[in-house]
């Protein structure tokens, strides 16, 4: 695979490494060969930007030894060394290193590339309590601007307002902090970021003691997700002085709140960790969100005073790979705790919807069309809960199960078990007969005896389905609660007006097809209704996907609605990165490629079939998405521009024209299934 759709250059990603290199005390020729030894670990692994600890040329740990010529003098021809040497690496090096400028030592991050020394930044805040005294040997870097350092026998930029940008890879520009400066209340780095910094660095020595190393985390999660940036942290590690302080080498990669990598503590040599940064979608969730950009201009336009320093960076735009995982199902952690959590708050946030409906219209009854599948499955459940909540009797829940030509015996059952174990009032409708008088006083060929099962035909059943239930509302006082879910919304798979599209309220709006089997296993395994009500929830989720609109085949193979609109485990991950991020159709099928081509490769969700475990070749997930693409932008808006009330559950997953998501409803797929054709092979 050779083509530049599959190199990570060409689809906006960084390869970042943070780095962990032993040092000797106060021995700057030992430390810059260690560094120089990861350097070029990093350039075979095809690394774009390289971070070292904070003064790692010199140790951190070398107090009074600071002030000694002879060491200073050393440092800066070892800079001059790395320099030299980094005119064969592909990956620009930021180093840690003691700098004097105009009668003061600073203590500096200074950035390498392509055999030049590209500018220097000064540590803007030096503690100076508890076990730290870097005020006797450093001065504070905060408003040292516009100036320039002579280094390694040249002169550099030098000062707090630097951005690096290189000019010939799109979205890669960083700007670097030190240690102590991202425990201030106001880091350098947020100010950094405003004026257009995508990747933020620290360079930091900090000791360890008890707990630490959860402080940092915070530190570097919060900053990255508060900044809409990449964070990359690296301490100092093996080989520090443990005179009075102790080290653990903690480094690690975070993008927007998320640790996308990180090193294993108290190593005994030094080490690296490498992700790769979406430096692209962090500028384009910076253009989507207003807040962050009204800040800047409340910050009086910090691009303004920035230098930006410009350099050539010559990526080498190869297939390496992807380092970060890309889940499979984006609306389906992967970690237990995290998919429990995530369970647990949609589920209650679905109830407290419907809580709050409930008590708006004074209702004391619903209606809902129950049909043994999935999603009106997880409405019944979740419509249980909220008449629980209220002090409601379940039986004021006036469920329907509504047979029409090709209701299977299967689900039918399944309607009835569920109805029956959770207590509500069931009943059932046969809308056969309606259906076939309506069809053949529009004339259908159907009426006629002939097999035509054509979109009339399905809709005739689905809007009858819809009519019963809203007349029945009518009758009992009562108002309809919808279960179509979002995936079938963003593909516009329901049927509008008087059909599944409508109801008075739906609590599913903002819940996927892939998520909702999980919700349902939730509510089972965590002991939310009786025994004999889990066991019958435990049954639906293996229910086929499909309409049940069209009688089986002559082998009796039934409707299969992922067969029509595609894999919903495609079309999730296609909805989440197109809504959410606004990526471009190409890099949305590079990271299905990564996520889908080897099931045998990354986790899986809990519990999750191993025979339902599939994989997609490349052709077949440009097929699929070329599917999602059309219905999404082209077909099926106007569905959802009239979606009724339901309450928003995930980032990413509301196409509420009140909420997320507003799109005209004779908009054209025209450029996205251009850019799609184009760009993917």
């Amino acid at each position: 695979m050779t083509s530049s759709f599959y190199a990570i250059h060409a689809q906006g990603f960084v390869r970042a490494a943070v780095c962990t290199p032993k040092v000797a005390v106060g021995d700057p020729g030992f430390n810059a060969a260690e560094t120089l030894k990861l350097a070029e670990q990093g350039h075979a692994e095809g690394v774009d930007l390289m971070l070292f600890p904070e003064l790692g040329l010199s140790a951190y740990a070398i107090d009074d030894l600071f002030l000694q010529d002879a060491l200073l003098r050393r440092v800066d021809a070892e800079l001059g060394r790395i320099a030299v040497a980094s005119e064969l690496l592909a990956p620009v090096l930021v180093v840690g290193a003691p700098l004097q400028h105009a009668g003061r030592l600073y203590n500096c991050a200074v950035v390498i590339a392509k055999g030049r020394i590209l500018g220097v930044v000064p540590k803007s805040f030096p503690p100076n309590y508890r076990e730290y005294y870097e005020l006797r040997w450093f001065a504070p870097g905060w408003g040292v601007e516009g100036q320039e350092i002579e280094v390694a026998g040249g002169r550099v930029p030098f000062g707090t307002d630097l951005i690096f940008e290189a000019e010939d890879l799109k979205d890669f520009v960083f700007a670097a902090e030190i240690c102590e400066d991202f425990w201030a209340p106001q880091p350098p780095s947020a100010r950094a970021a405003l004026a257009g910094a995508l990747i933020l660095l620290n360079l930091s020595a900090s000791n360890i003691v008890v707990g630490k190393a959860d402080d940092r985390e915070i530190l570097c999660a919060s900053q990255s997700a508060r900044c809409q940036a990449a964070y990359l942290y690296s301490a100092a590690g093996p080989g520090e002085s443990t005179t009075d302080l102790a080290w653990d080498g903690q480094a690690s990669i975070h993008e927007l709140g998320r640790r996308l990598a990180q090193t294993d503590r108290f190593p005994a040599v030094g080490q690296m960790a490498m992700a790769d940064i979406d430096v692209e979608r962090l500028r384009l969730e910076r253009m989507r969100t207003p807040t962050f950009n009204a800040a800047a201009m409340a910050a009086g336009y910090p691009e303004k005073p920035f230098r930006s320093v410009r350099f050539e960076h010559r990526p080498h735009g190869r297939d390496v790979g992807l380092r970060r995982t890309v889940e499979r199902f984006p609306f389906v952690p992967s970690d237990p705790a995290r998919l429990d959590q995530d369970c647990y708050e949609t589920f209650n946030i679905q109830v407290q919807g419907l809580v709050k409906r409930l008590q708006a219209t004074g209702g004391q009854k619903i209606v809902i069309g129950v049909s043994g599948g999935l999603d009106s499955t997880h409405a019944l459940i979740v419509a249980c809960k909220a008449f629980d909540a209220l002090g409601l009797p379940r039986p004021n829940i006036l469920a329907f199960t509504l047979p029409g030509f090709a209701t299977s015996e299967g689900t039918k059952s399944n309607a009835w078990a569920l109805m029956r174990a959770l207590g509500v009032t069931g009943r059932e409708i046969d809308i056969k007969p309606a259906a076939e008088r309506m069809l053949k006083d529009i004339g259908h060929p159907f009426a006629g005896g002939k097999p035509v099962y054509d979109i009339t035909f399905e809709n005739v059943q689905a809007g009858l389905r819809t009519d019963y239930l809203f007349r029945l509302a009518n009758q009992n006082n009562g108002f309809v609660l919808g279960t179509g879910d979002l995936s079938e919304l963003a593909l516009g798979w329901c049927t509008y007006g008087v059909g599944d599209q409508m109801s008075h309220y739906n609590v599913n709006g903002s819940i996927s097809k892939t998520l909702i089997q999980h919700l349902i296993r939730w509510v089972a395994s965590t002991g939310q209704f009786d025994a004999a009500a889990s066991k019958t929830l435990l049954g639906v989720l293996d229910t086929e996907i499909s309409p049940e609109l069209v009688p089986p085949d002559a082998n009796g193979v039934i409707q299969s609605t992922q067969a029509i609109v595609g894999p919903y485990e495609l079309q999730d991950f296609n909805l989440y990165y197109i809504t959410r991020y606004g990526l471009r159709p190409s890099k949305v099928a590079f990271l299905a490629w990564h996520a889908w081509n080897d099931a045998g490769r990354g986790p899986w969700p809990p519990h999750f079939p191993v025979e339902a475990r599939n994989a997609y070749d490349l052709a077949t997930i440009k097929r699929w998405l070329g599917v999602f693409l059309f219905r999404f932008f082209q077909t099926s808006q106007y569905k959802r521009s009239a979606m009724p009330n339901g309450p928003k559950v995930i980032s990413g997953g509301n196409l509420s024209p009140r909420g997320d998501w507003r799109a005209p409803s004779d908009g054209k797929a025209k450029v996205w299934l251009e850019e799609l054709e184009a760009n993917v092979p």
